[in-house]
């Protein structure tokens, strides 16, 4: 049974067909192959059950804060302020690209959004000051993939809706390996800086410091105000996610003023077309995972498993490499559903903590988002930076290769991930 999930699912996308169609027809395959016939109606329902979930209508909400942020000057604000704190040092249009990246992170959940806000703004900006268009693109790219790490995250609310954990644990857990992976690239990024001397700017003054603050001030609050409702008890992730929208709103059309409410439809539209692929996608993985459940794909791994190694630590090896090679061929939304129903329980078996195995999940497939061939985020870079994909892919690999380093220090070292949700959540 797991050979015909393995083979008609990847056999379906190589024939170029949409995941979600990929999955219901694995999911018939499946169910071909046990003898059972075609249960119709149970898994129309079981694609009914996957959908109809409350921590999912964060999804639309996260995403549709994202775009009037990016139409409402908001993101433009944040790269403003962070060139103000940081546009002297040697290279700071690449540190303010971290950093911005990591601000609007905690807003969007999503790196495409991520990537084409803090892009489309600063890649004219460092390849107009001389930086190397090629690294410059693959910095962007990078930071860009934070964006589903650091809280708010679509990937986290996902999972914990596959895992049924909580969503505000996975929350937290995510903002310690953002914050290193941000780190991580900006040590990087220096080093190329220096071997490249680019030239520095004068420091900002205190007076314009405080001009780009004073602008910029409620769209850097937005994503405390976010994981503030969420520590407080004051609402939920999905209710949190309801209250941006209307934070954005306000600040966007009352405070900035430059957002027209007639385009308000157009950003709404772009949300639900969003959201509408990323349902159709959750639908037909929990018509698989059913399937892959009743089939025991799970056990039978586990027992796979268990004659190779009883050791934790080498089963989050086998996984990250697992989950490495996934991530190269697959989006990371969809390898999540896939692989959660499968990988979880047997996670479980090994006394593994389910928000602690969901954080690693997420930052590995979300590294992926950079690494060919499949690379969403890759692509995004190649049109933002009008840079050859082959060119950037090259520049990318130092990136790829210091995020990994983060990726394995926070498998080894759990409590980088736990301390806050044990802190915070309990």
């Amino acid at each position: 049974m797991l050979l015909v999930f393995v083979i008609g699912l990847f056999g379906l996308v190589l024939l170029g067909a949409p995941i979600a169609f990929a999955l219901i027809g694995t999911a018939i395959f499946m169910s071909l192959a046990q003898g059972a016939g075609l249960p119709t109606m149970k898994l129309a329902q079981s694609f009914v059950i996957g959908c109809d979930s409350v921590p999912l209508l964060a999804i639309p909400f996260f995403m549709l804060a994202g775009e009037i942020m990016n139409e409402g000057g908001i993101s433009k604000r944040i790269v403003n302020w962070a060139n103000a704190l940081l546009g002297h040092f040697r290279g700071g249009l690449g540190y303010v690209g971290v950093l911005a990246s990591m601000i609007f992170a905690g807003v969007s959940g999503s790196a495409v959004a991520d990537t084409s806000a803090v892009g489309s703004i600063l890649l004219p900006m460092m390849q107009e000051t001389g930086y190397e268009k090629n690294k410059s693109t693959a910095l962007i790219a990078s930071a860009g993939c934070i964006g589903p790490i650091i809280p708010p995250s679509t990937q986290m609310i996902i999972y914990g809706v596959m895992a049924e954990v909580s969503v505000s644990s996975l929350f937290m857990g995510g903002v310690a390996p953002g914050i290193l992976i941000g780190l991580a690239l900006m040590v990087l990024w220096s080093f190329h800086a220096r071997k490249a001397n680019y030239a520095t700017r004068p420091r900002a003054s205190l007076k314009e410091v405080g001009v780009a603050t004073k602008e910029a001030i409620l769209a850097v609050l937005l994503p405390f105000f976010i994981i503030g409702c969420i520590i407080g008890g004051v609402a939920t992730a999905t209710e949190t996610a309801a209250l941006a929208v209307f934070y954005a709103l306000f600040v966007s059309l009352l405070v900035y003023k430059e957002m027209d409410i007639r385009h308000l439809p157009r950003l709404v539209a772009n949300a639900c077309r969003s959201t509408a692929v990323m349902m159709m996608v959750v639908g037909a993985a929990n018509v698989a995972a059913y399937l892959i459940t009743t089939a025991q794909i799970p056990q039978l791994l586990a027992k796979a498993i268990l004659s190779v190694t009883n050791n934790a630590y080498v089963f989050m090896l086998m996984v990250n490499l697992m989950l490495v090679l996934v991530g190269c061929v697959m989006d990371s939304g969809p390898a999540i559903m896939i692989l959660v129903p499968i990988l979880l329980p047997i996670a479980k078996m090994f006394g593994i903590d389910p928000v602690y195995f969901g954080v690693v999940m997420v930052v590995n497939l979300c590294i992926g988002l950079i690494t060919p061939p499949v690379g969403n985020v890759l692509y995004v870079g190649v049109s933002l930076g009008r840079v050859k994909l082959v060119d950037l892919i090259k520049a990318i690999w130092p990136n790829i290769v210091v995020m990994f380093a983060v990726l394995f220090a926070i498998t080894y070292l759990p409590n980088l991930i736990m301390f806050i949700p044990r802190l915070v959540v309990g």
